[in-house]
């Protein structure tokens, strides 16, 4: 049986360490990116118990079999380790013949289902605290990732403009962008920081215990609902698009990379015309 990924920590080898500064400086991989390769690396290492330079493709083959027989859903854990492999094996230790042979799974398919916009309302009122409504109500109109939130400060946000300015991403695959949240947001937010006493500079000062145990949870248990942070960045890009949100200006709220060319080169991302795409496409939550 496999180790669970969230429940290993490994002691750190000088190996190990060179291989993190590898990937984020020859291979420019963003923290979270390079925090995962170091993970699954580290886990192949201590279950095969072998130097790296001894490791064989047979040692290699027969890990992944068991990602295969130990996972439900296989393909994603597969996926990230052999994704992991390759930089370590081929990149970093210029031994590429040990991974070439292995082919990424095709990933199933499974169609998302959005809440409905009265679900996201019942849950948003069964809500206790006024910071987790704060919370809430700035994912549900802003699209920001879960990470994006929980480092946003005090002075990222301009409350009379209504706009986010998330922290800067170092990696290739996000990016920052200017976001938006509306006045049903801003009317929360406002009270909620009249009421804030705590000097940290983070707008939602909080540890990851405290955020799996707070607001989520209780709500969820008490209307049989479960919505995450991801959820409301879902409902908030499918909304966009009903209210006629083109589709790059919805990866721009949301901080994706631009996929074609039109939308790389020839689109006007400043924050005064995201502004006014924004505020014409008048999304609400709670009305």
């Amino acid at each position: 049986m496999l180790p669970n990924v969230l429940k290993i920590y490994y002691k750190e080898t000088d190996d190990i360490r060179d291989f993190v500064l590898f990937c984020r400086v020859d291979r420019q991989l963003s923290q979270v990116t390079t925090k995962g390769y170091r993970e699954h690396v580290q886990r192949l290492l201590r279950t095969l118990n072998k130097d790296p330079l001894e490791i064989t493709k047979d040692d290699l083959r027969q890990y992944l079999k068991g990602v295969q027989e130990n996972y439900s859903k296989w393909q994603y854990v597969y996926a990230n380790a052999l994704r992991s492999f390759k930089v370590y094996f081929r990149d970093y230790l210029d031994r590429g013949y040990l991974v070439d042979s292995f082919k990424f799974p095709k990933i199933p398919f499974y169609p998302k289902r959005v809440p409905t916009k009265e679900d996201i309302q019942r849950f948003y009122h069964a809500i206790a605290d006024l910071k987790g409504k704060a919370m809430y109500l700035l994912f549900a109109t802003s699209g920001l990732r879960r990470s994006e939130l929980s480092t946003l400060l005090v002075e990222n946000i301009d409350l009379e403009k209504g706009i986010v300015i998330p922290r800067t991403h170092s990696g290739a695959t996000k990016k920052t962008w200017c976001t938006f949240f509306n006045k049903e947001c801003r009317e929360v937010l406002l009270e909620y920081l009249g009421k804030k006493t705590q000097s940290n500079p983070k707008l939602f000062p909080w540890n990851s215990r405290e955020y799996g145990n707070m607001f989520w949870r209780k709500a969820r248990k008490k209307i049989a609902l479960k919505i995450t942070p991801q959820t409301l960045r879902d409902w908030f890009c499918v909304e966009m698009g009903e209210l006629g949100v083109q589709d790059r200006y919805i990866d721009a709220f949301c901080g994706r990379v631009p996929k074609s060319v039109l939308a790389r080169h020839y689109t006007d991302y400043s924050p005064e015309r995201l502004k006014r795409i924004y505020d014409k496409a008048g999304l609400k939550v709670l009305s």
